[in-house]
């Protein structure tokens, strides 16, 4: 099974490149993050006619989560949650599924805007709530994953300039914290299972000419459980999609489960 994660930072703009990336990989799920759509506004017969079905969680503006399964999978996606227990929380950045014997979850973390926002507050909250429901994922100890922009860069090794990124909202020692948190719980971290020492970015920022300078940082991850990792062959990130005319500044990051 090929499991991917991509934010695709606006899918209505974005839908051609998704259909070409799609049957070009065909990947058998799909995270999908920052739709800013509503369900009803969700392109759904695009993402049909490329041979996938879809479970959406939209919102507008920044929001927005879903996630793409094969229309030939024969097991149907089964909503288990979407939402983190965190109060009046609205926001639409977290949705979770079982496909099979797959637990399967897309997740959209804060940015956290500055250090000394309130926005930056929301996302540490976002993530001690997500803390949370990712130890109560392990204690299932199903084959889950859990893949989405996590906008944090866990280590120097994952953004281009570690004097660059010095107190940055995706590098912020708070954020790589709960990151480790995380990891300690027992998750690994698909990518880097498969490549402990390269290199690999995910994001490069619009501003900056950040893409061709080769400017990025890895903040979009896949999360697996023990099961899953068990079950890993092969991963890597698609970042040919961020060199596209108009393209998402994220590019897609994938595992191939056996």
């Amino acid at each position: 099974m090929k499991i991917a994660t991509w934010n695709v930072n606006s899918i209505r703009s974005r839908i051609t490149h998704l259909q070409d990336w799609l049957a070009a990989t065909q990947p058998d799920v799909v995270l999908l993050q920052e739709l800013k759509c509503t369900a009803d506004d969700f392109p759904l017969l695009a993402v049909q006619g490329a041979g996938y079905e879809a479970t959406v969680l939209g919102q507008k503006t920044w929001n927005g989560v879903a996630v793409l399964t094969r229309q030939s999978n024969p097991h149907k996606p089964e909503i288990t949650l979407n939402s983190l227990n965190l109060p009046d929380d609205t926001a639409a950045r977290y949705l979770e599924v079982q496909v099979g014997q797959f637990r399967l979850a897309s997740v959209y973390v804060p940015n956290g805007q500055s250090l000394d926002s309130e926005k930056f507050s929301y996302k540490l909250s976002f993530l001690t709530a997500l803390e949370q429901r990712l130890s109560a994922l392990l204690a299932t100890e199903l084959p889950v994953v859990v893949g989405g922009d996590f906008n944090i860069a866990p280590a120097a090794n994952d953004v281009y300039d570690p004097r660059r990124f010095d107190g940055d909202v995706l590098y912020a020692m708070p954020v790589r914290q709960a990151w480790r948190r995380m990891i300690n719980q027992g998750w690994i971290d698909g990518l880097r299972l498969q490549h402990p020492q390269q290199q690999l970015f995910t994001w490069w920022d619009y501003r900056g000419n950040a893409w061709p300078a080769g400017h990025g940082c890895r903040i979009d991850h896949l999360l697996l459980s023990p099961a899953a990792a068990n079950l890993l062959r092969t991963a890597g990130v698609d970042s040919d999609q961020r060199a596209l005319e108009q393209p998402s500044d994220h590019a897609p990051v994938w595992v191939e489960l056996a």
